[in-house]
């Protein structure tokens, strides 16, 4: 249960290829990211990322229209059939060709894939079990080039088929007398998309010059005949009762084109509304009302070329994705804004780092950019521009506010995560390119190790001014950490020592601790009693920092198992004695110790046996280079490999090997392939979860406590009926014990919550103290997600109160269960502090009106109130009047 570590998330990639789909109440986007899926909760402003893979990028997704099962395919035509409510797989295919499109009916019976020139109707899955999923009913030919899109009519009866060819190909479903094939000219380059009008056979097709065609049909869809025996077709024909479909070109529009260059790349088109949208090349999309084609509007949303277009169901929100920037924007076009905006990093991500209580997650990348991903969402909710440069490492202050990063520009800059600025700016004298930082636990110091001075700067955080310089290294700092406990920096090199500054005594180094090869990655255990060292030998060794000995050491080459580049002459168990970890990191106890390098593999050892306790594949794609292990036969020709094959004019030079050392390969390359490799690793520190930041992105693995059951002293007489005697008896200390034993955690959950809110003091004082600290794990999992806030905020409190000095002796073991705690009621007070803001300005503005109301109300009484006093006056010179008459007459 300790290491059951599963994958959760995938952040810093949004989109990197394939189509847009939105869901069936139009509310999240399912967008392609390398060879998973992540789906994008609009509403509730969340991400998540499903646990399925295929084995390499995907091209393609098919949405059933229920919108509960999904078809996957990848660059090779590999397909998979995904439960969207499980977030299972549930089938395996292939169509051993790349796919270019895929669609449902609308009636969900049946779906079309097309590949090549050939476009194919298959039976959709049911919903009862069967052998094969995927049953062919037809297939259709007619293009002569590639097929690019399709479409359906709303009653499933035809669909439409685009191609390169410049050519929409319109085919009947089933088979009609009127109907067989029909094809549409009219265009001069590839169709980009083609559409149906609403219960209509009439047609809008689009193609990459920016020409768009209207096509109307002589029949109606209640006019499709069903196909009869041949003999009576051709006597009803004879007789004239029976005509083709026949289409004719009603319109031809053109949209603004600003240079050759400007392709129109996607298009989609909203059949209750009468939108079209279409992306270009230049990043501008337009949005026009048809059949008139009335521009509505036209905006640049970015400067890369726009990869899909799709709408959602209401017709209010179109998804937009840009594969060039990793991008993905959601624009409510009504109000023209933005609902959602979310780009990944540009390039590889290099360095990542926890935040103190585990909300946030700091990434740098070699973009230049520093984001900052709440765990939470899983979405990147600040992003800093500054450097100028890749950025090598970024780390959090203890205070959990302040975000520091070294880059290659020569700055280390701090950020600010309140008001979101970059308040603080450090550099050398000269300028150096900054490959490794730490900042001290005080928050004052910061240093930063340069690549090619060998020098260790160090700054105070308070002025910014540069302290010291620390000379004493041959060779260039690859790592730095300070100790939690000591003013004590350690400073790994590639010269085969670590030194160990002390901050307090001039800067002088205290030891300097020898290493068997050039030094890579350093870091201290929470505790600041031991010091993890990897080397270029694939060694990580263990040291004491107080004796400056060395305690042990692990050899992880053999768990590393690289596999072999395409261009590699030698095989990968050669290979795999080049590499070493180039990331370590404790676990939030200190008993074991996270290492990840030039590999697909993270290796989680335990630091007391010296043995490797489990091994994490962290990616399966084969789409990035150095991930098969063995020559692939079928990439194998006479000369060699193919990878190795000069395709060129014979000019003599041959492929490009990259140097060895080389991590990124030849960028120039027309089919260069990404390198799988871990850059950076971090435990959080609740212990509850790791991240690595990889080639594919930020992996998150967190701990799923549900799948597995590990019971803890464990009896016959330990059974629900006899915990729920104990509650019958309000015997509440013994209850909680058996459900402790049990560890069930429904049961747990129903104890707990049986407990009456004032015994809980009482109950906290009587129970044993290795439970105290079990309750304590389990009140900050549920306040996590619970409603009862008040209830588990009076259990964590009595049990801190109560067994405060137990737990401070066991401040190692306790800590990550402390910070879990703090996590959650952190989170809480953010979202309880938003709404009591929102509720207070909302009572002032009621208040303020209230009185406005009040104002206007007793200017309005004064006025009724002169009138009415004018009215007895009136009516009382009116009286006096009648009676000096009355009067007058009796006289």
């Amino acid at each position: 249960m300790k290491f059951a570590y599963r994958f959760s998330n995938l952040l810093g990639a949004v989109y990197r290829q394939g189509n847009l789909s939105f869901s069936k109440d139009g509310n999240a986007v399912i967008s392609p990211v390398g060879n998973r899926i992540s789906v994008f909760d609009l509403k509730n402003n969340t991400s998540e990322t499903l646990p399925i893979s295929t084995v390499k990028n995907i091209t393609c997704v098919g949405l059933s229209p229920d919108g509960n099962i999904a078809i996957v395919v990848d660059e090779d035509g590999a397909a998979v059939l995904v439960s969207l409510i499980t977030r299972a797989i549930l089938h395996h295919f292939h169509f051993h060709k790349p796919v270019s499109s895929i669609r449902f009916s609308p009636d969900g019976r049946k779906f079309v894939v097309t590949k090549e020139n050939v476009a194919l109707m298959y039976h959709a899955p049911g919903k009862q079990r069967e052998f094969n999923a995927f049953v062919l009913d037809k297939s259709y030919y007619g293009p002569y080039d590639e097929t690019t899109c399709i479409d359906w009519t709303d009653d499933s009866k035809c669909f439409v088929v685009g191609s390169k060819d410049m050519s929409t190909w319109v085919f009947g479903a089933e088979r009609w007398a009127n109907l067989i094939y029909y094809s549409l000219g009219g265009h001069k380059d590839v169709i980009v998309g083609c559409f149906f009008e609403k219960d209509s056979l009439d047609l809008y097709t689009v193609s990459q010059d920016g020409t768009l065609c209207v096509w109307e049909s002589d029949t109606e869809l209640d006019g499709l005949e069903g196909e009869v025996i041949r003999g009576k077709a051709e006597a009803r024909k004879d007789k004239g009762e029976t005509k083709n479909v026949r289409f004719r070109q009603m319109s031809k529009h053109f949209f603004n084109k600003e240079g050759d260059f400007n392709n129109l790349t996607a298009a989609t088109y909203h059949k209750q509304t009468h939108i079209l949208v279409t992306g270009f090349a230049s990043g501008i999309f337009h949005l026009h009302e048809l059949p008139e084609f009335n521009l509505i509007h036209s905006l640049s949303i970015s400067d890369q070329r726009i990869a899909s277009v799709s709408i959602n169901s209401s017709g209010d929100w179109i998804g937009f994705g840009c594969s060039g920037m990793g991008q993905l924007l959601v624009w409510e076009w009504q109000s023209e804004s933005y609902v959602f905006k979310q780009q990944g990093h540009f390039n590889n991500m290099s360095s990542l780092a926890y935040s103190p209580d585990g909300q946030y997650i700091a990434t740098g990348g070699d973009d230049g950019k520093v984001k900052v991903w709440n765990t939470n969402s899983g979405l990147c909710f600040v992003t800093f521009t500054e450097h100028t440069s890749s950025v090598t490492k970024v780390t959090f202050t203890s205070s959990g506010f302040v975000i520091v990063s070294a880059s290659l520009d020569g700055t280390v800059r701090a950020f600010d995560l309140h008001r979101y600025r970059n308040f603080r700016t450090f550099t050398s004298p000269r300028p150096a390119q900054f490959s490794s930082l730490a900042v001290d636990v005080s928050g004052e110091l910061v240093s930063a190790g340069a690549q090619d001075s060998f020098e260790i700067f160090l700054w105070s955080m308070q002025t910014g001014r540069l302290l010291e310089v620390l000379g004493g290294h041959e060779g260039p700092v690859s790592c730095l950490c300070f100790s939690p406990v000591h003013s004590i920096l350690a400073s790994v090199s590639w010269d085969r020592t670590v030194r160990l500054w002390d901050m307090l005594d001039s800067w002088q180094v205290k030891e300097t601790l020898p290493l068997t090869s050039d030094g890579l990655a350093v870091t201290y255990r929470p505790d600041g009693q031991e010091l993890a060292v990897a080397t270029l030998n694939g060694e990580v060794s263990f040291w004491n920092p107080q004796t400056a000995t060395q305690t042990g050491s692990v050899s992880g080459r053999h768990d590393l198992e690289t596999g072999r580049k395409e261009t590699d002459k030698i095989t990968a168990k050669q290979s795999a004695k080049g590499k070493s970890f180039t990331s370590l990191c404790y676990s939030a106890d200190g008993e074991s110790v996270l290492a990840g390098g030039q590999s697909k593999f993270v290796c989680i050892y335990n630091v007391k046996e010296q043995m490797l306790m489990k091994k994490f594949e962290i990616s399966c794609n084969l789409s990035f280079d150095a991930m098969e292990e063995f020559l692939d036969r079928r990439k194998m020709t006479e000369f060699g490999s193919l990878a190795l094959v000069d395709e060129g004019a014979g000019d003599g030079e041959g492929v490009n090997i990259s140097l060895p050392g080389v991590r990124k390969g030849d960028m120039s390359s027309r089919h260069f392939k990404p390198e799988i490799r871990v850059s950076s690793l971090r435990f959080s520190p609740t212990g509850r979860s790791w991240a690595a930041t990889t080639t594919e992105g930020l992996l998150v693995y967190s701990l799923d406590g549900s799948l597995v059951f590990d019971p803890y002293d464990l009896d016959m007489d330990v059974t629900p009926a006899s915990i729920r005697k104990q509650l019958r008896l309000q015997e509440w200390a013994p209850a909680i014990v058996l459900a402790f034993r049990l560890n069930e955690k429904a049961l747990k959950q129903e104890v707990l919550e049986k407990v009456p809110h004032a015994q809980i003091p009482v109950v906290c004082s009587s129970l044993p103290e290795i439970y105290v600290e079990k309750l304590l794990g389990f009140v900050a999992a549920s306040l996590e997600k619970s409603g009862h806030l008040q209830f588990y905020m009076t259990w964590a409190q009595s049990l801190l109160m109560l067994h405060g000095q137990k737990l401070k002796n066991r401040s190692g073991a306790i800590l990550p269960t402390l910070q879990a705690l703090q996590k959650s009621i952190q989170r809480h007070f953010d979202n309880l502090s938003k709404l009591c803001d929102f509720n207070m300005y909302n009572i002032r503005y009621a208040v303020a009106l209230s009185k406005q109301r009040g104002v206007k109300r007793t200017a309005e009484e004064e006025e009724e109130e002169e009138d009415e006093e004018e009215e007895d006056e009136e009516m009382s010179e009116k009286m006096s009047v009648a009676s000096i008459e009355e009067a007058e007459l009796m006289l």
